[in-house]
């Protein structure tokens, strides 16, 4: 029940305040990592296995240290109870997924596509003159809705703060090193693999909560049928799931860093619009309330 009520606190703290504006943990955790790669990257002649070997240290000096301070903190007696609703709600992006979604629909109602297209390219890496925002912005609500909210509520749950921590410091590795590009895909192997394993678990619960909270029968086909052609064992459940939830079609063809990717289609039915970008949000806002409420009945009923 405390870590129920401490993770209802979280999710709240995260909503009324949002990201931070300065100070952010994370930047300067992105900051250290990016100090570790230039150490630790090597020269061009460096072989593939010393890299990847390289890159699984770089995960291990940055993560190792950082959570076991993580975990002593959260077991200090009155402290630890203040540090872990402060790590989920650094861990979390659900206010901030809003802050970043809701404009482009926003600028799309207005018929602003030049501003909505420029919003929307801070939200995805493909390259934002050939994208479809519609598609784009749902897109990225659907798995950020995973990788920003419903993994960091895992993590917290099984772990507490500690657990939240691992989670948000391997997810931002894997955002900065998970690239199958000539640079990170030796270096960023390990980083990768760590996050699909962290993810694999929430992502299949976050899929259910999509097809619980939307079209059940249709998400559910979705998931089984399209989510194995997806690249990222991972992504493919979220994303198949949450379009068939919300009845809309999304993945397909595109460009990224110039070159297209032929993307399988995901979900069914017509191609996303703006109101289909509150939609995923209302889906993702609606599941934090149920995972929630979830948390508390089954915290209630083992107290029993």
């Amino acid at each position: 029940m405390t870590t129920a009520l401490f993770a209802a606190v979280g999710v709240a703290l995260d909503w009324l305040l949002g990201e931070p504006k300065r100070f952010h943990p994370l930047v300067g955790f992105g900051r250290l990592a990016g100090g570790v790669e230039r150490r630790l990257y090597g020269a061009a002649g460096v072989s593939p296995r010393a890299r990847r070997i390289r890159g699984v240290l770089a995960l291990a000096l940055l993560l190792t240290p950082l959570v076991a301070v993580a975990t002593f903190l959260c077991a200090l007696p009155e402290a630890g109870a203040i540090f872990s609703v402060a790590a989920l709600y650094f861990a979390l992006g659900h206010k901030s997924l809003h802050d970043h979604a809701r404009p482009v629909a926003v600028a799309l109602r207005a018929g602003d596509e030049n501003e909505a297209r420029r919003l929307v390219s801070l939200m995805v890496s493909r390259d934002s003159a050939a994208l479809d925002i519609p598609r784009s912005a749902t897109e990225s609500v659907l798995e950020n809705g995973n990788d920003g909210v419903f993994g960091a509520l895992f993590w917290f749950a099984l772990a507490g703060g500690a657990g939240a921590v691992l989670y948000r410091l391997a997810n931002t590795l894997d955002a900065m090193w998970g690239y199958r590009n000539d640079r990170y895909l030796e270096f960023g192997w390990a980083a990768a693999r760590f996050d699909d394993l962290l993810n694999f678990i929430p992502a299949r619960l976050t899929a259910l909560t999509y097809a619980a909270l939307g079209k059940t029968r249709r998400a559910l086909a979705c998931w089984r049928a399209q989510a194995p052609a997806w690249d990222s064992p991972n992504a493919g459940p979220v994303m198949a799931a949450g379009a068939g939830a919300l009845g809309v079609s999304i993945g397909g063809p595109a460009r990224y860093q110039g070159e297209w990717h032929d993307r399988p289609a995901l979900g069914t039915g017509a191609a996303p619009t703006f109101n289909d970008i509150e939609r995923a949000l209302t889906l993702v806002r609606h599941g934090v309330g149920l995972w929630l409420a979830v948390w508390f009945v089954a915290a209630g009923v083992a107290h029993a």
